[in-house]
């Protein structure tokens, strides 16, 4: 299930919301039956847009971090799911070692491993942090902005295991989203379960791919549902080999981009919807160096400044990158009179809560996973505990955070189709 939270939303729940929240018994069979066949990511964090009359995922993310976004109020249900989790993977468990991010000075990121140490620390292992960072050759205590303190040892590799110099784990987790590829040091390990594994990694993942999975789930989901996919999907296509860095090199995403904003466009005509559609434009693995751009016509990109072009392609100079347009969707959310959205946190295949992204510089068809954001953590919805089937309308305040929760879902159910799909050590029959 799905905790009752507060959301940013408080008008009168629409007809799309309203269709959710009726079919909980049934969506929750539903997502039974499929976790009965596929395995959930060991964790995930979705990022979700609300446009009123559209909700859909616009990020997955498989190697979650902000985990100190969310309230202390939500760590008993991240613990909880956390047991199940490990008890499911490796029951004897005893030892974890978290290997992070390299990145040994950002404080934020590292209250966020702390909060990581907190939660499977609770959930009775013993955690400690290990650093593939070369400049970590001794354990090494950073201080945190709230307080808080958080080691980082050197992590020694061995023949067959991946340990710390007094420490053996039976199980590591990944916090590393791999985006600058596989380090050889995490290679060849058959002793230990690695969480996710390396091919949930960026240096594997494509969205296109997500995408593509993402858009099977919702197309079935939406027939059990009796609703139109496009209601939960972003629309998106691929754009290999466009030369970036020069004019005519810009036609094959041109074209891409008019083919989609078409599509779109039929799509609000259907609808009746009097906005104008809009796409985002980013890299299809992820690259950190390759920046985010809102494109509303294809000619606009003839007009792209020489800085914005040159953020598409990247701080590498590479002019040749796959990319992903995907259909923008509109943010109709708002905290402290900023534009918001949702991102959804889980642990192996529970909603454990969530928090508000927030960017007080950005519009409402703009990514606000840029820096500047801000985070609000969602509170639980204290005057009701559960939705009352049957009692009369106002009665029992319904779950709103519910249909994110719903989509979410649907995001990781996508993410372990890829997963399934790339794993190279998988068995056929």
């Amino acid at each position: 299930m799905v905790p009752h939270l507060i959301t940013a939303l408080t008008g009168p729940i629409n007809e799309f919301e309203q269709r959710i929240l009726d079919a909980m018994p049934a969506i929750e069979r539903w997502f039974r039956l499929e976790w009965m066949e596929h395995t959930p990511p060991f964790y995930t964090s979705v990022d979700i847009r609300n446009a009123g009359f559209k909700l859909a995922p616009v990020d997955s993310n498989l190697f979650p971090g902000g985990w100190n976004h969310l309230s202390t109020e939500m760590l008993p249900l991240a613990v909880q799911a956390a047991m199940a989790a490990i008890e499911k993977i490796c029951p004897e468990a005893r030892n974890l070692l978290i290997i992070p991010e390299n990145l040994t000075r950002n404080t934020f990121y590292l209250a966020n491993v702390a909060q990581l140490v907190r939660i499977f620390n609770m959930a009775g292992l013993n955690v400690r942090v290990g650093s593939i960072n070369p400049a970590i050759k001794k354990p090494t205590r950073v201080a945190l902005p709230n307080g808080d303190a958080i080691t980082l040892e050197p992590v020694v590799r061995s023949r067959r295991r991946l340990g710390l110099k007094d420490f053996d784990p039976c199980t590591i987790l990944l916090n590393n989203d791999l985006s600058a590829g596989v380090p050889g040091i995490l290679e060849e390990i058959y002793e230990q379960y690695l969480l996710p594994p390396l091919h949930a990694g960026w240096s594997v993942r494509r969205k296109s791919t997500h995408f593509k999975n993402y858009e099977a789930v919702a197309k079935r989901f939406g027939k059990m549902l009796g609703i139109d996919p496009w209601l939960i999907n972003p629309l998106y296509d691929q754009c290999t080999g466009a030369q970036l860095g020069a004019g005519p090199g810009m036609e094959p995403l041109q074209t891409c981009v008019d083919a989609l904003l078409t599509k779109m466009r039929r799509k609000y005509k259907e609808y009746g919807i009097d906005e104008k559609p809009f796409v985002i434009v980013k890299a299809d693995d992820s690259k950190a160096s390759v920046g985010i751009l809102t494109v509303r016509d294809a000619k606009d990109l003839d007009a792209l400044k020489r800085r914005a072009r040159k953020a598409l392609i990247g701080g590498d100079g590479q002019p040749g990158s796959d990319l992903i347009i995907q259909e923008g969707v509109l943010t109709q959310e708002r905290v402290h009179d900023a534009v918001a959205e949702p991102v959804v946190y889980m642990v192996d295949r529970y909603v454990v809560g969530g928090f508000y992204r927030m960017h007080a510089e950005r519009g409402t068809d703009e990514s606000l996973n840029t820096p500047g954001a801000g985070f609000v953590p969602l509170a639980f919805e204290h005057s009701v505990h559960m939705t009352q089937p049957g009692v009369r309308p106002g009665a029992s305040a319904p779950n709103r955070f519910y249909m994110y929760g719903v989509v979410a879902r649907l995001a990781m159910l996508a993410a372990s189709y890829e997963l399934e799909a790339t794993n190279p050590d998988a068995e056929v029959y």
